[in-house]
């Protein structure tokens, strides 16, 4: 690209790109884009696809009102491909909107219903569980969390590093089953607590 620019800088020529060029370059922004957000909006993919023609403006397309209008198109669809495979190698936060309706599944949810995006400065929609937990090992620990909080004298210290630590099941549970706020409070009473 540094080249492309430097022949753009002296001729005003576009560079030529070959097809495996051009999708190294949009899997690599399609990365960089999801560690910001899973689901970008169009707005957001126009303001990336027009950052990378302003920095190298030899990716500038000729025909196109903007410049980059087919960049931006290409990027959305990378975007659909990247989620793709971050749903195929296990990503949470991306397998919650899986749902895939076919003639052997006709009850399953369509793919496009009821999309779990994380909210307005959310980081973390749906993590991981902590190296080393699983469901069961968190359900143990949760269970700890509501037996320290019927003691008289409560460890504050102890329930505020149980509650950080069964996070990742709390949040599943509340996303992927979205229990009524009474049931929720039942499982974790420690959110009854003002510090949590």
């Amino acid at each position: 690209l540094r080249e492309g620019n430097a022949e753009f800088e002296k001729n005003k020529k576009y560079l030529q790109l070959t097809r495996d060029v051009k999708h190294d370059i949009l899997e690599k922004l399609a990365s960089e884009m999801y560690g910001y957000k899973a689901y970008p909006s169009d707005k957001e993919i126009a303001v990336v696809a027009e950052a990378l023609v302003l920095k190298y403006p030899c990716l500038k397309e000729a025909g196109s009102e903007t410049g980059w209008n087919g960049w931006k198109n290409s990027l959305k669809f990378k975007m659909g491909n990247y989620r793709s495979k971050m749903r195929r190698a296990g990503c949470p936060e991306i397998t919650v909107n899986a749902g895939k309706r076919s003639r052997m599944n006709p009850d399953n949810e369509s793919s496009h219903s009821n999309i779990k995006r994380p909210k307005r400065a959310e980081v973390n929609f749906l993590p991981n569980f902590p190296q080393g937990e699983n469901p069961s090992t968190l359900e143990q620990l949760r269970q700890k969390v509501v037996d320290e909080i019927k003691k008289a004298e409560k460890n504050l210290q102890l329930i505020k590093k149980m509650m950080q630590t069964t996070f990742a099941l709390r949040r599943q549970t509340i996303v992927k089953t979205c229990p009524p706020v009474k049931e929720l409070l039942e499982l974790w009473p420690t959110l009854k607590m003002e510090s949590e």
